[in-house]
């Protein structure tokens, strides 16, 4: 890897177009180098990871809106159109882009890089894969083009904070998405600078979307990020130019929306000829929650049998979780934010809440991606009164582990302290989830397998599970104009095809 330099310029420094970070994302897309073994085994995990959570969320309320509106465009005449999880019909691939991503996205179930800034590069997958669909490309192609979309996207969450100024992390992706679309399309480096450029410039927005009450939005976020990277892919190779130096310029992203005119970064690329090996230090999910609360989840469990006390309100006195900056400010009671302690707050706000996680997880010793977030189990009397005494604190071990580049000492847990009215301490610490690399039970092809057949088993018939793992299997050996053997459709009866409100299309 070679780290760049990145700061911003004044207009008269006149930073040449070699030295500005979105050519040199540009020359790691057009990099034609081989991709590993490994790499390709995780690529196809990982598409099995998205359908997995895009087939269990087919009939909640964002995705048969999201589809409805893909449904409302038609495919556009240069090409085939690009397949929409669950139907038959195609869309063009920008929409589908949209309404797979939604799917993708809405039960926060898929996989994650944390670093300097947070990132889901699972969702890189619906915008290349529409593309690929949409040209006819090949599964070596795609396979290519999501390498790139994870290389990208993962080095820049590990050098450039955007939470620290309120930036939705979504703002990573635009980039990431349009650089694994130009690799799959073998585009030239001058129409992806082009495009990267299009896409920062349209997808940054602010944190908002997963703050306070948190909303539907918060799954359409990074869809429109991919869509909005595959518009700008698409504009870049008609000829449209895109606001340049847009990280660098004095009244660029980093000058006015991130650290600033003083701002300095070390953005790791991969050399020219080098492997895009980012996707192996991703980590998917084992429960539907925010990542950052998937080893709270495990540790929950394990207490649920250990100490069955604590499960109970009236037996505990208080529960302290010392974790992480991110963890505390972001999803604990350091984000002071009086929803997370709701009981009639939304599942997204839920979803955010590590006191709800904890204390539901520690009294059901289980996690379940629809009944853990459901208004009687928020609501139940006894959860209540245990979960309002859920507390967390910063714990500056913790964060060192959360932000060190060391793999095997990195952390996404902490430990806790829960008192009893009896005058016991219990306590208890986890460093990473079970399903991590370095967890309890890491995921492997087998592990990815099984939790797409049980999402996929109440909605999806057994022969068409059959028939889209054997083809995502054998991506590497599907030839041009094949892809769409990787969408996978819903049984008879599980979409109703009028389904949804009507809006403006």
């Amino acid at each position: 890897m070679i780290s760049h330099h990145v700061r911003v310029y004044r207009s008269d420094e006149n930073l040449p177009r070699a030295d500005q970070l979105a050519w040199k994302i540009a020359q790691v897309a057009v990099d034609p180098v081989e991709v590993d073994a490994e790499v390709t085994e995780m690529v196809i995990n990982r598409i099995i990871d998205n359908a997995s959570v895009a087939v269990a969320s087919l009939n909640r309320a964002p995705i048969i809106a999201a589809r409805a509106q893909a449904l409302d465009h038609s495919v556009s005449a240069n090409g085939s159109g690009a397949s929409i999880f669950g139907i038959e019909t195609k869309s063009s691939p920008e929409w589908a882009a949209w309404a797979n991503g939604v799917a993708v996205r809405e039960l926060d179930y898929h996989d994650t890089f944390l670093a300097a800034e947070y990132s889901h590069p699972g969702d890189n997958i619906p915008a290349v894969l529409a593309v690929a669909q949409h040209t006819g490309a090949s599964g070596a192609e795609l396979i290519r083009g999501i390498a790139t979309g994870y290389e990208i996207q993962v080095d820049l969450v590990k050098a450039i904070s955007l939470h620290k100024h309120k930036i939705d992390h979504v703002a990573h992706l635009g980039p990431s998405a349009a650089a694994g679309i130009g690799t799959l399309l073998n585009l030239d480096a001058e129409t992806i600078f082009q495009a990267v450029g299009q896409a920062l410039h349209t997808t940054t927005a602010t944190r908002q979307s997963r703050k306070g009450e948190i909303s539907t939005w918060k799954a359409h976020a990074p869809a429109f990020a991919a869509k909005m990277a595959v518009e700008a892919v698409d504009r870049a190779m008609r000829g449209q130019t895109s606001p340049v130096p847009i990280y660098e310029g004095e009244d660029g992203v980093i000058a006015w929306l991130l650290d600033g005119p003083e701002a300095s970064y070390q953005v790791p690329l991969p050399s020219s000829g080098e492997s895009k090996r980012a996707i192996l230090d991703t980590y998917t999910k084992e429960h539907s929650a925010e990542y950052q609360a998937q080893a709270w989840i495990d540790l929950a469990r394990r207490l649920h049998n250990a100490h069955p006390e604590a499960t109970d309100p009236a037996q505990v006195e208080s529960v302290l979780i010392r974790t992480s900056h991110h963890t505390h400010y972001v999803i604990g009671s350091g984000a002071n934010d009086p929803q997370k302690y709701d009981p009639t707050a939304s599942r997204e706000t839920l979803d955010h809440s590590i006191p709800y996680i904890f204390t539901v997880a520690l009294q059901d010793g289980a996690w379940h991606h629809v009944d853990s977030y459901t208004p009687e189990r928020a609501q139940r009397e006894d959860t209540v009164a245990l979960w309002h005494k859920v507390t967390t604190e910063e714990d500056p071990e913790w964060t060192r582990r959360y932000h060190t580049t060391d793999i095997a000492e990195k952390a996404f847990g902490g430990s806790v302290e829960i008192r009893l009215r009896n005058g016991e301490v219990v306590t208890d610490e986890i460093a990473v989830a079970d399903a991590h690399p370095l967890g309890a039970r890491p995921f492997a092809r087998e592990q990815y397998i099984a939790k797409f057949r049980t999402l996929a088993e109440p909605v999806i018939a057994e022969a068409e599970i059959e028939r889209f793992l054997g083809a995502v299997e054998n991506l590497e050996t599907l030839a041009a104009g094949e892809l769409d053997q990787l969408n996978i459709l819903a049984a008879t009866g599980v979409i109703h095809p009028s389904a949804g409100p009507k809006g403006l299309f």
